[in-house]
């Protein structure tokens, strides 16, 4: 039986997502950046768990270029995008951050990870300790269209890996039982924002604005099309 890993470990997610999402990391980082100004964070070391081609790291650098970088990720087939990386001053890491780390970082990235856990509760509880902040993207997979539909759900688990799909409150309550303290979220506004539009996202922008212009939280969880960002510290002593 095959486990999770072993779409990253093997070639098949190089196979499915040929560019590793390089075109979405101008705004994630934009993203990142942005929520870390108004919470009044600026890191002087930040790490990157499942960095894949590592260019959201090279994104923030542009926005902390004296802070040190490096990028954790279990997926050979990513390294290969590492060796065109503008900047050699970022590290990156080949294996599993839980192993082979022993340094505390000022912040810690997770960016489209939880998603992918094989086992969530284990891997989050065993973040603690690691950074004085984290920060958390997550796409909101969950909603009652796709619930309707059924099939992107199915495509997002084939193709892209997501094993499990959140709502924003679902992400949050799952970060507050691996014993995280939520300091701020925010919706990135992804449906509008990310680079690669296709012709039925593209339709669908109109009544997701028309959806979110009356109820934010309602207009999500009905048509969906958004990811949250979550900025939290570890509450366990």
């Amino acid at each position: 039986m095959a486990l999770p890993e072993e779409k990253y470990t093997t070639d098949a997610y190089l196979l499915s997502n040929p560019s590793w999402d390089i075109e979405d990391s101008p705004w994630k980082a934009a993203a990142a950046a942005g929520l870390l100004k108004t919470c009044g964070v600026t890191p002087e070391s930040v790490c990157e768990i499942g960095c894949g081609a590592g260019r959201v790291l090279l994104e923030l650098k542009k926005y902390y270029p004296g802070a040190e970088f490096c990028g954790y990720e279990i997926a050979p087939a990513a390294a290969r995008f590492w060796e065109t990386c503008a900047d050699k001053s970022i590290r990156f890491i080949l294996g599993d951050f839980l192993k082979h780390n022993k340094a505390h970082y000022d912040l810690i990235l997770l960016l489209d990870v939880m998603e992918h856990l094989g086992d969530p509760f284990t891997f989050l509880n065993g973040l603690h300790g690691s950074a004085d902040y984290y920060l958390f993207h997550v796409p909101l997979d969950l909603n009652a269209l796709a619930v309707l539909r059924e099939v992107p759900l199915l495509t997002q688990r084939k193709e892209v890996g997501h094993l499990h799909y959140f709502t924003k409150n679902l992400a949050l309550e799952l970060l507050r039982e691996c014993g995280f303290e939520v300091i701020a979220w925010t919706y990135t506004g992804a449906y509008l924002n990310t680079p690669r539009k296709t012709w039925k996202t593209r339709v669908a922008a109109l009544p997701r604005l028309l959806a979110c212009a009356i109820n934010k939280d309602w207009g999500v969880r009905l048509l969906g099309g958004e990811t949250v960002l979550v900025l939290a510290r570890s509450a366990v002593k």
